[in-house]
């Protein structure tokens, strides 16, 4: 029980902090990152352009990027915030009118988080310049849904932590069910 109080103590300080010292224009273009990365739009282009300029590595990553994307989707959004019915933070702890553009489903986990993980995670083995600067607008996402108000920091690190599931199971999962499905 001290460990959820603790929890829900560091939640609040983190969330407010978040909330009032992210200067107004940085808020701006954090926001507007999010927006782009609604509905995965942003990792969707990402991949494009790296289908279209990198050739197979590009091609490789662009596909290793989505399946992870989905999966971590499908884990976050589908199953997590379905059994986890977490209220979002109380819109009071906010001094900024965001708060009000934020959705109504479950905080736990962040789905926007999990999905720029796992794809910016999976994309970076394959092409470590593409992941590096995948990494820049998922970081901002990340940072973006606590500012907001959508989320609980730990909403974003469970996020986090499921996007980096994602990217390994989508790496590892085709030789191990190879090697355990597969007669020797």
């Amino acid at each position: 029980m001290r460990l959820l109080a603790g929890l829900r103590d560091a939640d609040r300080s983190l969330t407010k902090r978040a909330a009032s010292r992210v200067p107004p224009r940085v808020g701006k273009v954090l926001s507007a990152v999010e927006e782009t990365a609604e509905s995965t739009k942003l990792w969707c282009g990402a991949a494009a352009a790296m289908a279209w300029l990198g050739g197979w590595r590009g091609r490789r990553a662009a596909v290793s990027g989505l399946a992870a994307l989905a999966v971590a989707q499908v884990i976050s959004n589908g199953v997590c915030k379905q059994v986890v019915g977490r209220p979002r933070p109380p819109k009071e702890w906010f001094p900024h009118d965001e708060v009000d553009d934020r959705p109504d489903s479950s905080s736990f986990p962040s789905g926007h988080t999990a999905a720029a993980v796992a794809f910016t995670a999976a994309v970076a083995p394959i092409w470590p310049a593409a992941g590096a600067l995948c990494a820049v607008p998922a970081g901002m996402v990340a940072l973006e849904r606590v500012q907001s108000g959508a989320h609980y920091p730990s909403d974003v690190v469970t996020g986090a932590a499921i996007g980096l599931a994602a990217a390994w199971l989508t790496r590892h999962a085709p030789r191990l069910i190879l090697r355990h499905w597969l007669p020797s």
